[in-house]
Parts: structure tokens; sequence; C-alpha cells
């Protein structure tokens, strides 16, 4: 597991840049975060280091935007507006977590995040090791999780680790 600071949104830019010239087909890289914590931020440089000219933007209402023209499509979801991973399958995006191409999703819990069992009656619920549990990595899949937490207005801590295949 990797961690660094990044001082400003060009530093969180070039980080998804060098991913993208990194890329392989098949990456998915899931993003965890709160609101304006630097996802789509990372997505456009990632687009970028894959050679993509077009503007890119978070698909919030679209759920996806496809991006071509570059060394590798890139398949940018967003699953802000759904709460589960049947609505993720029912809204057809199963796919992209076996792109193609590379897979960058905003809200990445959302999906791989394990239905939690309800704590035995009067007792607490175990609190979690983390906001955002390494999750379980599907057979095949090679998966980059990265966690982006505010620390000031520019600055914020990126915690990357890469799972699978």
């Amino acid at each position: 597991m990797a961690t660094l600071i990044s001082h400003s949104p060009d530093e969180t830019d070039a980080l998804g840049e060098a991913w993208g010239r990194a890329a392989e087909s098949g990456l998915v890289i899931g993003l965890c975060g709160d609101l304006g914590a630097g996802k789509t931020q990372l997505a456009k440089g990632l687009a970028r280091g894959l050679g993509i000219t077009a503007r890119v933007h978070s698909p919030t209402f679209a759920l996806i935007n496809v991006y071509a023209g570059g060394r590798l499509p890139l398949f940018h979801l967003d699953l802000y507006r759904l709460e589960t991973r049947a609505q993720i399958i029912a809204a057809g995006l199963e796919d992209y977590f076996h792109p193609a191409g590379v897979s960058v999703v905003e809200w990445a819990e959302r999906w791989f995040a394990e239905p939690r069992a309800a704590a035995p009656q009067g007792l607490a619920p175990a609190a979690p090791e983390t906001r955002f549990p390494r999750p379980p990595t599907p057979p095949g899949a090679r998966l980059r999780w990265v966690t982006l937490e505010t620390l000031s207005a520019a600055e914020r801590r990126i915690t990357y680790e890469d799972l699978g295949a």
C-alpha cells in the first residue's frame, strides 16, 4: 500500500496522468472519497495519460462516460446515484468491471463493499477498520483501490493498493 500527499489539483492530475501512461487493458481503478476529494481530478489526469484529448467530466447523471481516441478506451463510471450492487447490475454496468480498456469508478465502494451482517441483538456492530475497507478482488481482475481524503482546501491524502492478477 502506498500513500502520498497531493498539495494541489495539478499534483492529483499528474498522478492520474502517470497511472494512465502505465495502464494496461483490463485495469479497474476504484476511487473512494467524499465529495470534492479529487476523484474526478484524478480521472482527468488518467485520461490525459491514456492520450485522450476529450474534455473529461464526472458522469454523475449519465452513470458512465466512454472516452475513445487514446491508446486504450477509458470507461468513467460514477456510482454516486446508485446505492447497492443490485442497482449497479440493473443499470448494466457490471461489464465495466472487466473492461476491454481501463475503467475508473468513482464511489467504487458501492460496488465492492460487502453487505455487513447485522450485529446480534443487544451487541453494538463492530467498528470497521477503515472507512473504505479493501475489497475482495474478483477472480482474474486487476484492481487499483484508491482512497482520497481531504486534508485542507488544497491537500489530499491519496492511498492506493494494487490487488488481483
